[in-house]
């Protein structure tokens, strides 16, 4: 695994469901990116959102991305668009989000591919205990595809998205955790369908259903599969401490500066 940044602090909000925006955990990084920027330290930020779906920039410039959007709206799912790289990827509790922040003069950082291989060496490493085998590449069939797609046995469960800062960089990855992963993908299908007017040369991800499963389903997880994991993750950063001591010296942006933000990344990718 490319080598973490020293005395990274791990920032847990997986049981904040509350919240109201799914735009606030995309927020609260850009921040925590401008500080690690500043001389404020890495964060391993760990998130989930009870009920979202995020696009890409390139989502909404479909020809029928409104009608796709009012359509999941109008099924209870808040649309939003990020501001990292990706396509569009439905979120819910089962869906692990971690965000990998640091200053870009880390010790061993080398650009784009330190970043992904360091995320994918992180999720690797969580997942030696199960006993399955994590490869890289792009899945035939997934949505949010990409190079750095990980799978098991040839099935997507994780997609990797960048964004860069002039002195940090945030690395963000969804897991797919809990529950059914091609039960996603259909839906991803599903909207990808409306937005495009059924029409498959357009440059969208083609979904297939079958592209795509759980940790709960690829690697016997159990059904809390999602904390499982999140611990995992912890126990790296932490050395086996959990991350209670790193936690409590981080001190979090305030919620207007957080706000702020939110309506800035909403006013300029989702018009």
């Amino acid at each position: 695994m490319s080598q973490l940044p020293q005395n990274m602090m791990i920032l847990d909000r997986m049981n904040e469901l509350g919240l109201s925006d799914p735009l606030y955990a995309f927020a609260l990084d850009e921040l925590l990116c401008r500080r690690a920027g500043q001389g404020g330290p890495p964060v391993c930020h760990i998130w989930r959102y009870p009920q979202a779906f995020v696009l890409g920039s390139q989502d909404v410039r479909l020809p029928y991305a409104r009608e796709a959007m009012d359509w999941l709206e109008s099924n209870g799912w808040p649309v939003v668009v990020r501001n990292s790289g990706g396509a569009a990827v439905p979120l819910d509790g089962g869906v692990v989000n971690l965000s990998l922040i640091w200053p870009s003069s880390s010790e061993g950082h080398a650009g784009y591919r330190y970043d992904f291989e360091t995320m994918f060496g992180l999720i690797r490493e969580a997942l030696l205990g199960t006993g399955r085998i994590v490869e890289k590449g792009l899945v035939e069939g997934a949505y949010c595809p990409g190079d750095y797609d990980l799978s098991i046995e040839g099935r997507k469960f994780c997609g990797i998205a960048q964004r860069r800062q002039v002195n940090a960089t945030i690395i963000q990855a969804f897991v797919v955790a809990e529950g059914s992963g091609s039960a996603r993908a259909e839906f991803v299908r599903a909207f990808y369908d409306i937005a495009s007017g059924g029409d498959d040369s357009l440059g969208h991800p083609i979904v297939v259903g079958s592209s795509t499963a759980s940790l709960e389903e690829l690697a016997g997880l159990g059904p809390m599969a999602a904390f499982s994991f999140a611990g995992a993750i912890k126990d790296i950063i932490s050395g086996g401490l959990g991350g209670a001591a790193l936690v409590d010296a981080l001190h979090l942006p305030e919620r207007d500066e957080v706000e702020a933000i939110v309506a800035s990344i909403r006013a300029r990718y989702l018009k």
